[in-house]
């Protein structure tokens, strides 16, 4: 199991942000957001998008930083992903 950060490439809002999900389970992802200050309102279905401030203090908390690629590789491997079709749907 382990906790999953990429790098803070997205713009919004002004600044960079990273995606930070579950390789296993979202309540593992979840217990890790609570333990780090993550506002619940930055959880967005399958994952948290994190503001680049965050990306140092996540990984040295236990955050794998991996690729984009890697991130969403690990994440449809795990059964978590909610996919483009899912999320319009909701």
């Amino acid at each position: 199991m382990a906790i999953l950060i990429d790098d803070p490439r997205w713009p919004a809002h002004g600044r960079l942000w990273s995606h930070l999900v579950s390789d296993s389970d979202l309540a593992e992802l979840h217990a890790f957001a609570r333990r780090h200050d993550l506002p619940v309102r930055s959880f967005d279905l399958d994952h948290y998008d994190v503001p680049d401030a965050a990306f140092d203090r996540l990984v040295a908390g236990g955050a794998q930083h991996v690729s984009g690629h890697e991130l969403v590789r690990r994440l449809i491997a795990s059964g978590l992903r909610v996919t483009a079709r899912e999320r319009r749907g909701r």
